[in-house]
């Protein structure tokens, strides 16, 4: 605009002033009915300014597309930040690692605590850079979603309202005012008046008043036809029905669809070439890694859908498994679609971190995210789960994202059984018992079976009522068994029992195995496990473990694509159900992996920590409990040995000896009556060559090995003075002459004593 404009407005505005000046003069000389058609006049102008400034408030003047590109360029933005601040990250953990590896060589040390620590920190700030280099900007240019564009919208109308709420005039005691009024209020030019109080000439007349929601104008696609397509916007209503399609309109691949009114035509045109019986499309969301809607069928269910997923891919153009379909419980002749042309878990967050001992392991913590983009967080108290997923299924990562959690409680003891692999691997540190080999497995097992038992009796006696309540004191057990069907039968054998009885004494057992099916169990016990989860694996496994019809459904775990050596594909997918809290859904979820470096320093912590121990009353308890049967000796009728006992009942140090575990630090039986009482047993057993004694007998046999010491001392006596000095009560001994139970003490449980 020139000087010239310039003038020609201010001569304008001159002249307007003037006419309304002559205006007012004139209904005062001539009087009311003048007067009347004034008010008349400026009624009509402000109803045009009211038009207009309410069109401006809602954003009528920017379309869809010019607010696309705003949000693109702020995601861009958002993006490129994030980047500057992972490179920032990077070079801050290199510097203090250098810095600790000076200190730590003053030392003359080549590593500490300290630099580990750093280590780990670093690696996962590297690992989150490459992460990001690998997606590049694609990312942050893709078109924004429906939920974005109104969000943005939204910030807009809120921007424009507060130029004038901001100033004061926008809220006169609770009441928003005319926009006209505060247009006034603000000083605008009478120029700026006119403007917007001119007559509303035809074309602009639709744009005045803004529709509840923003439409978009669909632009032409190869193979689409716009016209006679329905535009409503999400959140249940309906953008399309087969009624509406165009006639001869052909199927397109999802590629070209560039509006949630395309992407609706897109769907129904190729459920009709693959006579899929989908009557409408509503709630259509563009998403970062493709598209997804509410899709409804008019007869049968969405198990249509679901047999013709592989021909739907063809139609719709898209790779393998891009066709997902979620049938909704709620709404039977329902299902939501997802369109996949990307990674949906790309932008998934990673595992928090979880300080030592930050958990309780009755809290539900988030190990996966589900393709909707909702959290997958569980407690495992008192919850028993099976996971199966072939062989690049992801297992390891699957159960570590599990075991990252309960080595951060406060009152759980997490236990790792393996008998073909490495289990927890980098969380070995802060994991209790590692057992390998068979003998240490069904030890194990063994163990947990009896204090599970012993448990049940303890707590009414501490007031726990109908479950078992952890605490620091009194602990929880996870215990986790990879490679299940690798074991041996009697391993087996002890887990189904424990998986029978532990779960109200919360010694919970995760099994983990490369099948679901009775070849790899032994046993049809899958779908009596309260949680199952299943990554890649056979069709044959998910309706094994998830139910006959559970593909019908919409179960699709055996559709996922286990690792290659160069593709992690879809490893630590998985469908699951039972998950506490939450409905059984088809949904895929992906787990949260965490690189080892960071799982190796997160044990690091952990045990330096401190690692918890068996409470005293459950060990204790054990010793009242029988055996089962089948872990007995059998002797023959003469009450000679026939058969020895599969496995050995231990104590909690032998146990953790067997298994090369750290026993608990424990103060040294000191010179005294307790120690002088345990040394003797000791002697008597070893002169009698027995390994073990009756209560009765070895009371008789103490009496007469040192009749000044144990002579004026009675049985019970004799208990109590063995009680105090750690050995606890009597035990089962097994069958010993005609008496198949008694109770007594053990030769090796007295010299761990000692």
């Amino acid at each position: 605009m020139d000087l010239h404009d310039t003038e020609n407005i201010v001569d304008a505005e001159v002249v307007e002033e003037g006419r309304v000046r002559r205006l007012q003069g004139h209904i005062v000389e001539k009087g009311r009915p003048h007067a009347a058609k004034a008010r008349s006049a400026l009624s009509d102008q402000r109803g045009r300014v009211n038009a207009r400034m309410r069109a401006w408030f809602a954003t009528a003047d920017l379309n869809d597309l010019k607010l696309a590109e705003q949000v693109v360029d702020q995601k861009r933005k958002k993006a490129l930040d994030a980047d500057d601040q992972l490179i920032r990250e990077v070079a801050r953990q290199r510097g203090r690692l250098t810095a600790a590896k000076v200190e730590a060589a003053k030392q003359k040390l080549e590593s500490t605590p300290e630099v580990e620590r750093i280590n780990g920190e670093l690696a996962a700030a590297e690992a989150r850079l490459a992460a990001r280099a690998e997606e590049g900007p694609a990312l942050a240019i893709l078109p924004p979603t429906s939920k974005e564009l109104g969000k943005a919208r939204w910030a807009k109308k809120a921007t424009r309202a507060a130029v004038v709420i901001g100033a004061g005039y926008g809220w006169l005691n609770g009441v928003f005012i005319e926009p006209s009024l505060a247009l006034l209020s603000l000083g605008v030019a009478p120029f700026g008046w006119w403007y917007l109080s001119r007559p509303v000439e035809a074309e602009e007349a639709q744009g005045l008043v803004l529709p509840t929601a923003p439409t978009s104008t669909p632009t032409p696609v190869q193979g689409a036809v716009p016209a006679g397509t329905a535009s409503a916007p999400a959140g249940g209503q309906v953008f399309l029905t087969a009624e509406q399609l165009p006639e001869g309109a052909k199927p397109f691949p999802v590629r070209n669809a560039t509006t949630p009114e395309h992407l609706a035509q897109c769907v129904l045109l190729a459920a009709r070439a693959e006579s899929v019986p989908i009557v409408d499309v509503s709630d259509v969301q563009r998403q970062p890694w493709g598209w997804q809607c509410t899709v409804r069928v008019s007869e049968g269910t969405p198990e249509a859908i679901i047999e013709k997923s592989g021909d739907l891919e063809t139609r719709f153009d898209l790779p393998t498994n891009g066709v997902r379909p979620q049938p909704i419980k709620a709404r039977r002749a329902c299902a939501i679609l997802r369109l996949v042309e990307g990674d949906p878990f790309a932008t998934a967050p990673g595992l928090p971190y979880r300080a030592p001992k930050s958990m309780s392991i009755t809290d539900r913590f988030r190990v996966g995210t589900s393709v909707g983009g909702d959290p997958l967080e569980l407690s495992l108290a008192g919850v028993m789960g099976l996971w199966v997923a072939a062989s690049g299924g992801g297992k390891t990562g699957i159960l570590q994202a599990l075991a990252e959690g309960t080595t951060a409680c406060r009152d759980n003891i997490t236990i790792d059984l393996d008998p073909h692999g490495d289990g927890l691997e980098d969380l070995h540190d802060c994991v209790r018992i590692t057992a390998r080999t068979n003998e240490q497995i069904e030890a194990v097992l063994l163990f947990f079976l009896v204090m599970s038992k012993a448990r049940a009796r303890l707590r009414a006696k501490l007031g726990m009522g109908r479950k078992w309540k952890a605490s620091a004191s009194h602990p929880a057990f996870t215990i986790y068994f990879d490679e299940f069907p690798r074991a041996t039968d009697l391993a087996k054998r002890l887990a189904k029992a424990l998986l029978d009885v532990g779960r109200k004494e919360l010694i919970v057992l995760e099994i983990a195995s490369q099948g679901g099916q009775k070849g790899y169990l032994g046993e049809n016990f899958a779908q009596m496990v309260a949680l199952a989860a299943l990554g890649p694996c056979k069709v044959g496994d998910t309706r094994s473990v998830f139910g006959d019809g559970s593909v019908k459904e919409g179960y699709l775990p055996h559709k996922l694509s286990p690792a290659t050596d160069t593709d992690p594909k879809d490893a630590g997918h998985i469908f699951i159900q039972g998950v506490p809290g939450m409905p059984d859904e088809p949904i895929e979820y992906a787990i949260h992996e965490a690189p080892s470096a960071v799982l190796r320093q997160l044990a690091a912590e952990r045990l330096e920590a401190g690692l918890l121990e068996p409470d005293q009353d459950s060990l204790d308890g054990m010793k009242t409990v029988d055996l089962p049967e089948y872990v007995e000796p059998e002797y023959d009728k003469d009450g000679d040995l026939k058969k020895e006992a599969p496995v050995q009942l231990l104590t909690w140090e032998q146990l953790l000896r067997l298994c090369d575990a750290e026993p608990a630090a424990r103060a040294e039986l000191a010179d005294g009556p307790e120690r002088a009482v345990i040394e003797d047993s000791v002697i008597v057993m070893e002169k009698a060559g027995v390994d073990r004694m009756k209560t009765e007998v070895l009371f008789v046999a103490l009496r007469n090995f040192d009749a000044d010491t144990y002579g004026q001392m009675g049985a019970d006596e004799l208990k109590a003075l063995l009680k105090l000095a750690g050995a606890g009560e009597p035990i089962t001994l097994g069958a010993i002459g005609e008496e198949k139970n008694p109770r007594g003490f053990k030769r090796d449980r007295l010299l761990q004593l000692l």
